[in-house]
C-alpha cells in the first residue's frame, strides 16, 4: 500500500513539471515548492546528524568545554551567521561569511591545481609519435593561445588563436551534447516510470 501511494504521487509531482511544457502554472510551483523544501529539510537532517550532533554536541556533552575549546571558534561563527536575520547586526555576519569564503576559494584553488592542472599539464606531456597526440598538443598550444591577450592577434598568433577557436568549439560542441544526452535519459527514465510503474503499459 504504501508503495503504490508513493508512485502515485511520484507520478502527480512528475505530471506538475512536465505542465511546464505548457506554459507556468500552480501545479508546476507547487512541485517546484515541494523539491526545494524537501531539499532544504533533507540537508538539514544530514547536517545535524552527520556533522553537528557528532562533531560537536556530543564531544561537549561527553568531555567539555575544556577538551574541546577549539569547537568554540565555529560555534561562535555559526552563531555570527545568524545574525543576518537582524538588520542591526548583519554586518557581524559578513565576518563568518568571509572566513568561509577564504577557505572555500583557498581549498577550489589548491584542488584545482593538484587535480585538474598539474595532471592536465602531465598529460599533455607526451612524445609526437602518433597522430592523436600530435592533435593533443596542437589543440593545447592552440587554446592556450586564443586566450593570450597582451599582443594582438595577427601573423603566426593569429592564425594559431582561429586554430584554437576551432578546438574550443569542438569542446563546447561536445559538453552540450553530452549535457543533452544526460538530461534526454532523464526524459526517458521518467517516462518510462509513467508508463512502466505507474500506468502498466509497458
Amino acid at each position: 500500500m504504501a508503495n503504490l501511494i508513493g508512485t502515485w504521487i511520484a507520478a502527480f509531482l512528475t505530471l506538475c513539471i512536465f505542465s511546464f511544457l505548457y506554459k507556468d502554472n500552480p501545479f508546476y510551483r507547487f512541485a517546484e515548492h515541494v523539491f526545494v523544501g524537501a531539499s532544504v529539510a533533507y540537508l538539514l537532517i544530514q547536517t545535524w546528524y552527520f556533522t553537528i550532533q557528532p562533531k560537536l554536541v556530543q564531544p561537549l556533552v561527553r568531555e567539555g568545554f575544556a577538551q574541546n575549546y577549539l569547537l568554540l571558534v565555529p560555534t561562535i561563527l555559526g552563531i555570527m551567521i545568524l545574525t543576518r536575520w537582524f538588520p542591526n547586526l548583519r554586518q557581524i555576519s559578513w565576518i563568518p561569511i568571509s572566513f568561509t569564503v577564504g577557505v572555500g576559494v583557498g581549498l577550489a584553488v589548491t584542488g584545482s591545481i593538484q587535480g585538474i592542472l598539474i595532471p592536465q599539464l602531465k598529460a599533455t606531456i607526451v612524445p609526437i609519435n602518433s597522430w592523436n597526440n600530435a592533435i593533443m598538443i596542437i589543440g593545447a598550444v592552440t587554446t592556450i593561445s586564443y586566450f593570450y591577450f597582451s599582443r594582438e592577434h595577427k601573423g603566426l598568433l593569429g592564425g594559431s588563436t582561429r586554430v584554437g577557436r576551432i578546438f574550443i568549439m569542438i569542446f563546447f560542441g561536445a559538453t552540450f551534447g553530452y549535457t543533452i544526452m544526460a538530461r534526454v535519459s532523464l526524459l526517458i527514465g521518467r517516462i518510462h516510470f509513467l508508463l512502466h510503474s505507474w500506468l502498466h503499459f509497458i
